[in-house]
This record gives structure tokens, sequence and C-alpha cells, in this order.
């Protein structure tokens, strides 16, 4: 199975968008499968193709730890003449993108009174999820939704970091879907691949991973897919390693100033899912109403 793309270029992030040009699903299969000096300049350019067209030769190169006759053979082998010819390309792919998460940093940096880094993360914080906004085609949501729906089995997958994520949407997920497995919940590597044993064509697998990402994610989540399970990834980039393995990649940017990454947008793509798959059934709002009674016993009231 193919990941499913969007055609709407001019609504999305720059990144994503040229990850779904033509250039940009070269990039992908040269990144995925091509030799080891061409899949890292592939995986530069696809991350930072903003920053790309601004670069000579030599500075690319230096970029990737590569030479610029390394650089020069990428761009032949990517059919074109030079590599200014290459650059010009890119930047075709991004003429009609925007990204507000470039922006917001600019702006932060031109600011005469500086903000604190407290405040400085909470307005990344609201640029990733402007920019995971922009890149989210409602027919990725609707797509997974559907899937996660009608599965057997749904596994959620997150290692490090990413676990607590994972975590949350088994707990959101659990009431609407008839099993929930989350794959690495009181264990490591060796108990989740345990978990995946059975997965099979009627389940679905939800994988999550941020950088610093975790190659047991990307390895399982491959395993699943070998066994005909439909893998959905959340992930920050097109580029992401985990994003290869997927059937549906969805994208949640994670730029932050200090720590590795942000799981602010994540989370709020998390909510989406669910949201979107309480009110896409019928029976699933009727189960939020049974759960709201079963649990209003111990809550303890608000006055009013």
């Amino acid at each position: 199975m193919k990941k499913k793309h969007s055609n709407l270029v001019g609504s999305t992030t720059p990144e994503i968008a040229f990850a779904r040009s033509e250039l940009g699903r070269r990039l992908l299969a040269i990144q995925a499968e091509g030799p080891a000096s061409s899949q890292g300049i592939a995986d530069f350019i696809l991350r930072n193709s903003v920053r790309v067209t601004a670069l000579g030769i030599i500075e690319l190169g230096n970029n990737c730890k590569v030479s610029a006759a390394t650089v020069s053979r990428f761009a032949r082998m990517l059919g074109f003449p030079n590599y200014s010819s290459m650059r010009s390309a890119v930047a075709e792919a991004l003429q009609a993108a925007l990204d507000p998460v470039d922006k917001l940093r600019h702006s932060i940096q031109r600011n005469e009174h500086a903000s604190s880094p407290g405040i400085e993360s909470l307005d990344y914080a609201r640029a990733n999820i402007d920019a995971t906004r922009q890149g989210l085609a409602a027919a990725d949501v609707d797509t997974a939704v559907s899937r996660i729906n009608r599965a057997r089995i749904v596994y959620v997958m997150g290692f490090g970091l990413s676990s607590h994520l994972a975590a949350m949407l088994a707990l959101l997920l659990q009431p609407f879907c008839l099993h929930v497995v989350d794959v690495v919940a009181f264990g490591g590597n060796e108990v989740a691949a345990g978990r995946l044993m059975n997965i099979g064509e009627k389940d679905v697998l939800v994988a999550i991973s941020f950088p610093r990402y975790a190659i047991d994610a990307v390895k399982l989540s491959g395993y699943a897919r070998s066994r005909g399970a439909y893998v959905v990834t959340i992930s920050d980039s097109l580029a992401s390693p985990l994003s290869k393995a997927a059937d549906l990649a969805l994208v949640a940017t994670c730029d932050h100033p200090i720590l590795p990454s942000s799981a602010t947008a994540a989370l709020a793509l998390i909510e989406t899912l669910t949201a979107s798959l309480m009110v896409a059934n019928r029976k699933n709002l009727a189960k939020a109403a049974e759960l709201t009674e079963a649990i209003a016993p111990y809550l303890l009231e608000t006055l009013s």
C-alpha cells in the first residue's frame, strides 16, 4: 500500500508540501533505498527545503558532510544538469507554501524585548499547532478514523517520551474501540514485540515517534505492515524514518528552542483523531454518555 498524500500544496507547510511534490517523492525514494551518501543529502533537503534554496553547493555539502562533487553527482542522479538546476526546482516546489513556524522564529529573534524561555516555549507550541493544522488534510483524518473504527484490534505504540503520547491515545480510544492494546505499556522492546506477534490484516497500528527517533518503533511498524496490518504513523515529518513504514503518515510539527522536540501538536493531533472518531459513529456518542454516567458517582460535583 502507498501512503496517501494530499494535493492541497498551498494549504500546508513548506517541508510537507515539498515532500508531496514530484521532486519530494523522488527524494523520499532515495532516502529509503539509495546509497548512504545520497540518503543523507535527500534527508537534509527534505527536512530543510526552505533553507536549501539559499545554500550553495559547498554549503550543502558541508551540512551533509559530503564533498561538492558528491552533491553534483546527486543532482545529476535526480536528472538535473547541475546543482543550480536542482536548487531552482526545490524553490519552484516551495513557491506557494508558507511556514508559520519559521515566521514565528524570526519574529522572536527580531523582538527587541526578548521573552522568557517559558513564554517562548508557549509561542513555539502555538506555532507548532498552527503549522500542524495547515498541513493536516481532512481526508487523512477521515481515513485514519475509518480504519480505527473498523479494526478488530487497535495497537498503539510509542517508545521513550512518545510512550506517554501512546498511552494517552490508548486511554482516549478505549471506550470507543472493540479492543485497544498499548504495545509498550509495562515493558520494553521485547514485550512490545510479543504483543504484536498476532497482529494481522484486520488490525490497525498507530505508531508514534519524534526526534530522537526510537529504532524499535520503526522496526516494529515495518513488521506490523508486513503482517498486513494498516499502519498509521504520527511523527514530525514525511521524511521521518517512521513515516516510511506507514500506510498513512500524519505529521505533527515539533519545533522547540530548547527541548529535543515538543509534544504539544502531537497531543492536539491525538485529540483531533479521538474527537473525530467519537462523532463519526452514533454508537460512540451513546458510549460517551454511558461512560459519563458510569463515572459520575466518583467525581466531585462542582458548585454552581
